[in-house]
């Protein structure tokens, strides 16, 4: 060997040993693929596109309402500060400065909600007690452009409304079959809780077909048509009207109700019933909705009749028919079972509404029955169902008959979940007292801002349409018997005029 490859030899040798010295090793083995952490950063991924796809087609609205005061304290019999037990001491205080916003000052409230663009000329999909009792409603789109809205129609029974903005060429959502949702799938919510702006929560499709969440009152003219999409996705105030949404992007409800803060039960509106109602809404300003009259429950639900009927295992119990109606212009009866409408089986109370829904109004349906254990059939003709509370609030200013509550000195609301937060009271059946005019009679009788009415000459009331109603018919002059729940204390006041 000569000298010189002896020579290149041993500095290679060297450097083979020094290298471990110097931390020159060789590189690492390259890590083994994980198949479950690349599926996880997968669906990762997929819900950040998600979220980044759909939002442009969400927007946040705020309606400025009129003013309903809430006073900053509860006086006492003596007209000093009452210092017992505040509600809102049980909310947490990033909640509390969110409320208390609202009852500081006499001027027009500001509420919050969402809703989905589903046209590209403007029109958007909210609920209807988003926009309700509206005097001013801003629309902000996630690319910061502001917009004045007016409502385009609202329907009631389905808690829908459409409102119009004056844009063009606007990113418009995808709209799914929400017939073909399945419960335990994936779903997204995007929408504005607590005027936190476009945030994005995520669960499952709890549950389908979920009826009995608001309950009819066929009298009051109060009637409810949902069909509610379950889910533990994260809904808040300010959720409402947003879109509940699928993996692939697709809107597949409105989001609508809670049960509770924080409780993982939010409710939507199936998206199929919410395009129907706004086709409408957008073409004519209303929904044209078929009515029967009559408070019904499945037999499914009703364990103590389906022991006692004969001959029948499905269909749908008539319980009330409503004085006047369609259906008490034909022969149906109470406790009648409805199997079928025009041939096609119904089994819950909601499939006859969706049923009767489709119906034209002034035409003839064929209903099976059983009734006493025999069956029956039923002609009858749909009449068309009224939002009695709408045209009241659309008739000129000087159309007013009767009573109102401005005549006892204060003005109600229905008493929502939202509203009882707010005012620190329970969840009750009843219309809550939001102002009270302090010269008027409800004022002089110690009624205040918070109280909750629940019966008026001994006639419940459950929501503010009948409430009017009822007092409608009232002689002020003799008194007017008012039961209440103050300060979760039962109790009854007379409203006389002229009284001492």
């Amino acid at each position: 060997m000569k000298i010189a490859d002896f020579y290149l030899l041993s500095i290679l040798a060297a450097a083979l040993v020094i290298a471990p010295l110097t931390g020159h090793t060789a590189p690492p083995a390259a890590a083994k693929p994980n198949p479950n952490l690349d599926l996880a950063r997968q669906l990762n991924q997929a819900f950040v596109e998600v979220a980044e796809e759909v939002s442009p087609a969400v927007v946040v609205i705020t309606v400025t309402q009129k003013a309903s005061p809430t006073p900053s304290f509860t006086p006492g019999q003596d007209g000093s500060e009452d210092n017992s037990e505040d509600p809102m001491d049980h909310i947490p205080p990033e909640f509390r400065r969110f409320f208390r916003q609202q009852e500081k000052s006499p001027e027009p409230t500001r509420g919050q909600g969402s809703g989905i663009i589903i046209r590209k000329d403007g029109y958007i999909l909210t609920n209807r007690h988003v926009v309700d009792d509206a005097e001013k409603i801003e629309v902000r789109l996630k690319d910061g452009r502001t917009f004045k809205a007016e409502v385009r129609g609202v329907d009631a029974p389905s808690d829908v409304a459409v409102i119009k903005i004056d844009a063009t060429e606007l990113p418009v959502a995808i709209l799914a079959d929400s017939s073909k949702t399945r419960v335990g799938e994936f779903a997204i919510a995007i929408g504005a809780p607590f005027a936190l702006d476009y945030s994005v929560t995520f669960g499952h499709v709890s549950a389908k077909d979920r009826s009995n969440i608001l309950q009819d009152d066929p009298e009051s003219n109060a009637m409810t048509d949902q069909n509610f999409i379950q889910t533990d996705a994260n809904i808040n105030p300010g959720n409402s009207g947003g879109p509940l949404i699928n993996i692939n992007g697709e809107v597949i409800g409105i989001n609508t109700l809670i049960r509770g803060l924080h409780t993982g039960i939010g409710f939507a509106i199936p998206i199929n019933m919410a395009r129907e109602v706004a086709d409408k809404l957008i073409t004519e300003g209303k929904f044209t909705r078929a009515w029967l009259g009559i408070r019904i429950v499945s037999l499914r639900e009703y364990p103590v009749y389906r022991d006692l009927v004969r001959n029948v295992q499905d269909g749908v119990v008539v319980r009330e028919i409503v004085p006047n109606g369609p259906a008490a212009k034909a022969n149906l009866q109470p406790a009648d079972v409805i199997t079928a409408i025009d041939g096609k089986s119904v089994i819950t109370a909601q499939q006859l509404k969706d049923e009767i829904r489709t119906k034209a109004v002034g035409q003839n349906v064929n209903l099976d029955v059983v009734r006493m254990g025999k069956p029956a059939k039923v002609v009858l003709k749909p009449g068309e169902w009224v939002d009695k509370n709408l045209a009241a609030n659309t008739k000129g200013s000087g159309a007013t008959e009767g009573n109102s509550a401005a005549d006892l000195g204060f003005s109600v609301k229905a008493l929502t979940r939202d509203l009882a937060n707010q005012y620190g009271v329970e969840l009750v059946e009843g219309v809550i007292i939001t102002s009270v005019d302090k010269t008027g009679l409800a004022a002089n009788n110690g009624i205040k801002p918070g109280d909750i009415i629940t019966s008026v000459n001994q006639q419940p009331v459950t929501n503010p349409k009948q409430f009017r109603d009822v007092i409608k018919s009232m002689d002020v002059k003799k008194g007017v018997i008012i039961n209440l729940l103050s300060e979760g204390t039962a109790k009854f006041e007379i409203l006389k005029d002229g009284a001492d």
